[in-house]
């Protein structure tokens, strides 16, 4: 698997600090459908499965919020780990930023695209948004094929 470079790391870095501050910024509440549109073509994920975990988590709400057993909150649509806050924090986003909409979703997408960056354009990529343990993340996988194909964008498997 080739890693990426520092330089890499640091454009993608500056990237998410400029898209990040563009939707913290911005005065109006935008069109969900456009953050998710625009964030999975700037991290160049599928915007059909960006929205296919905001269902899978959260059914589509904005405000969702779930404690787990192990002190973390999984916060707004996409349901982004508060165990995320430290790494977020070098781009000056906290919990409460992750509960406007459109920066959830930024934050999702560039979560996602890390784990294609791991994994390669694959279900596991997929899963390990999720969850990096094997059977957890399998499951995960299948929970969103399943809504991608109950939406019409997959065929159904044989």
């Amino acid at each position: 698997m080739r890693m990426p470079t520092d330089a890499f790391r640091r454009h993608a870095h500056r990237r998410i600090r400029i898209a990040l501050a563009c939707a913290l910024l911005s005065g109006a509440r935008p069109v969900l459908a456009d953050c998710f549109d625009s964030a999975a073509a700037y991290q160049g994920v599928s915007a059909p499965i960006l929205r296919s975990i905001a269902w899978v988590e959260s059914h589509g709400n904005p405000d969702a919020e779930h404690r787990n057993a192990n002190g973390t909150v999984d916060i707004g649509e996409l349901q982004v780990n508060s165990s995320h806050l430290s790494e977020l924090a070098v781009y000056g986003i906290d919990a409460r930023a992750l509960r406007n909409p459109c920066v959830n979703i930024y934050v999702a997408a560039w979560q996602l695209k890390k784990q294609i960056v791991r994994y390669g354009n694959t279900w596991a990529a997929i899963g390990a948004y999720h969850s990096q343990t094997p059977r957890l993340r399998d499951a995960y996988a299948r929970l969103i094929r399943a809504t991608l194909t109950r939406w019409g964008l997959l065929a159904q498997n044989p």
